[in-house]
């Protein structure tokens, strides 16, 4: 009988250490609204665990539909990160029924942010030419295409998981670390692909690529603001195309995973290419080296098209 106590007793020890330490090293549940901030947050968390993110590709951060389980996912994960009201306009209200941490990113010291220009200099017509949803004076939230905020929001992250799971601290500040030193390297091989396109024109459908060009020595000629739901009117499309025939040989960049309706119309028997920049990456692997992954692609493919005029 004592033997069976003593038994009892060292089994009761084992199982409790064995959840005392499981407890330790328990993962933190993380979140983020969108793609890129999950691949910043996945090179922090490498080898510890894998952010989720809440945006399906292709989804529009400025109008998505929370599902019931978006809101229940968002209301119950450990840390939740999104750009700001600027970017993802459906989350405030969801928020205010959460009580665990969340992290509006535009709001991090040290971020260098930008405001979407007063002027419609950079626009391809006139004023109307503005981006709807990017209106003059109002903050530009594509803030992560930018590597120096990339780094800030890496090492904000990295501290909250530090705190959060302190067993796993040395492993989140290594990872910062070599995302810090990859970022360094991505840096050097973007500025030298892009070196050769500085100054060749081109144009946008979408007004995302400020902080990438910023970086990059790079400006778009024009923006071709148009609702995806309106066809424009002939006299529009015929003040676009007098647009493309001053400028000549140029590209006219869209975003997955749609092209706009009048883009084939805008540019037919016009020496110009239509090809795609994808601000959100939303296919990309939630790995360590997926944030540079994106911007890697998305140096390629405005290289790749310009260098081909």
């Amino acid at each position: 009988m004592v033997i069976v106590s003593r038994l009892f007793a060292i089994f009761v020890a084992f199982t409790t250490s064995l959840f005392v330490i499981s407890s330790a090293h328990a993962e933190v549940n993380v979140l983020t609204s969108i793609k890129p901030l999950q691949l910043i947050a996945a090179a922090v968390q490498d080898g510890v665990g894998i952010p989720e993110v809440l945006l399906p590709p292709g989804a529009s951060p400025h109008n998505y539909a929370l599902r019931p389980s978006d809101v229940r996912k968002v209301q119950s994960v450990d840390l939740l990160y999104w750009i700001g009201p600027d970017m993802e306009g459906f989350l405030p209200r969801v928020l205010k029924g959460r009580s665990l941490p969340s992290v509006a990113v535009q709001d991090l010291p040290g971020l260098k942010l930008r405001r979407f220009a007063q002027d419609s200099h950079s626009h391809a017509v006139d004023a109307d030419e503005h981006d709807h949803d990017h209106r003059p004076g109002s903050l530009d939230a594509h803030l992560w295409l930018s590597p120096v905020n990339a780094r800030v929001i890496a090492a904000k992250i990295a501290t909250d998981l530090s705190a959060a799971d302190p067993a796993n601290a040395p492993r989140y500040q290594s990872n910062l670390k070599a995302f810090d030193e990859r970022l360094d390297a991505l840096d050097l091989r973007l500025k030298a692909r892009l070196a050769g396109v500085a100054g060749k024109p081109y144009f946008v459908f979408h007004e995302a690529f400020d902080y990438f060009e910023d970086a990059y020595g790079l400006k778009h000629t024009g923006v071709f603001s148009v609702a995806a739901e309106v066809q424009p009117g002939a006299q529009h499309v015929a003040a676009m195309r007098s647009r493309l025939q001053e400028v000549g040989k140029t590209c006219v960049f869209s975003e997955p995973p749609m092209r706009p309706r009048l883009a084939e119309t805008l540019v037919a028997g016009l020496p110009v290419k239509l090809a795609e920049l994808d601000a959100l990456g939303g296919y990309t692997p939630a790995t360590a080296q997926g944030y540079e992954q994106v911007l890697e692609k998305l140096g390629n493919d405005l290289a790749g098209c310009l260098e081909s005029l």
